[in-house]
């Protein structure tokens, strides 16, 4: 009875561990640069600096859901200009060492130059690279994103580019 019971907890948590292995939760964190593009309120080009914070949900091992929050800002002498990105979407990744990836996000932006808001729907196309350092961290060696927006009245395509550090639970 009692090697019955031991066997049955084994199993348990046998398969329990391989449903772990499936299913992970993954949070980002790092630098993000992003170039906005010719805002009509602002000088034409920015160079904005930033940080990018982000969360996945593996639901396999190649297939995630993702949530991501994003904030860039450029405080020149004459002119301000800051963009506060919040997205979600689907991610799709190869398992390995280093890991390639991309993503389609959706979701909304603000935008603000000298003193004045506008909100706008925002998406991001792009993927990246993460690179196994142990095995609770990963190093986002890059990420690289279309991030559409539609500021002001004007479609802009910007630039996003981010760097940082992963882990997995």
């Amino acid at each position: 009875m009692g090697r019955r019971v031991l066997a049955l907890l084994g199993l348990f948590f046998l398969f329990s561990v391989s449903a772990k292995a499936q299913r992970a939760i993954e949070l980002y964190a790092g630098y993000s640069y992003e170039w906005l593009y010719n805002l009509p309120n602002a000088l034409p080009g920015r160079n904005l600096n930033g940080v990018e914070i982000a969360a996945q949900y593996k639901i396999s091992k190649w297939f995630g859901v993702v949530g991501e929050v994003d904030g860039h800002f450029g405080l020149p002498a004459i002119r301000d200009a800051r963009i506060l990105g919040v997205m979600g979407g689907a991610q799709i990744s190869i398992p390995r060492r280093i890991s390639p990836f991309v993503h389609v996000l959706a979701g909304v932006g603000h935008a603000r130059t000298d003193g004045i808001w506008d909100t706008s729907p925002a998406a991001a196309f792009g993927g990246g690279v993460d690179m196994r350092t142990a095995s609770l961290f990963s190093w986002r060696m890059i990420q690289c994103d279309d991030v559409i927006t539609h500021y002001f009245g004007s479609t802009e395509h910007n630039v996003r580019i981010s760097t940082g550090i992963l882990l997995r639970f």
